[in-house]
């Protein structure tokens, strides 16, 4: 059965992901501006990016595991996952600053005053050269053991998104919590403690 499943993954090429996920987000901002989101579109549509980015991002860390664990083989879709990451992460921001605050002196007041802006803002920073760096030409330049040592930056952006999202969180709320387990349980997946040399 996941040999059936990762034949059909190969056939189903990158491209197709980046325009299923960017109509998904067109489709989103469509209903934020006809009133499909509910009374608070902003709020809904900036929570609805935020989630979907996060969502990706887990994704994306789930691939080694699953290829790893399950044998089911996610590899040819990593970058598309990740880049569409980087793109809602970049829709949550923008809809936050453009349509929610509108004003940069309150964007540089809130990033300066509410922790959970802090945290957010700087899990998004370390998305940014991942983001611009995920092609073909960056890795050429780059080396392909540098490149990989850059986009390690995702494992620390994924803890501060969870973070920014358990403290943006108003109340006791399960999900977000569930959310930051999974994430640090993909994150220690990858850091296996080394054994022992004998003597």
């Amino acid at each position: 059965m996941v040999g059936a499943l990762n034949q059909t993954v190969r056939k189903v090429p990158g491209w197709v992901l980046y325009i299923i996920g960017t109509a998904y987000g067109a489709w989103l901002f469509y209903l934020g501006a006809t009133g499909g989101l509910g009374v608070e579109p902003i709020e809904a549509l900036e929570h609805r990016y935020g989630k979907i980015a996060f969502q990706l991002i887990l994704v994306g860390l789930a691939v080694t595991p699953l290829r790893q664990h399950l044998r089911l083989n996610l590899l040819c879709w990593r970058r598309a996952i990740g880049v569409l990451a980087f793109f809602f992460a970049l829709a949550h921001f923008l809809v936050w600053a453009v349509l929610d605050v509108q004003s940069l002196s309150r964007i540089w007041a809130d990033i300066l005053e509410r922790p959970y802006v802090t945290i957010g803002m700087a899990g998004f920073l370390l998305l940014i050269p991942l983001g611009v760096t995920s092609n073909n030409l960056s890795v050429r330049k780059m080396g392909a053991a540098a490149w990989r040592k850059l986009h390690k930056l995702v494992y620390p952006a994924a803890v501060l998104g969870a973070v920014h999202w358990v403290w943006l969180a108003k109340g006791f709320q399960i999900e977000p919590l569930i959310y930051l387990a999974i994430i640090l349980t993909l994150l220690a997946t990858r850091f296996r403690p080394t054994k022992a040399r004998v003597a």
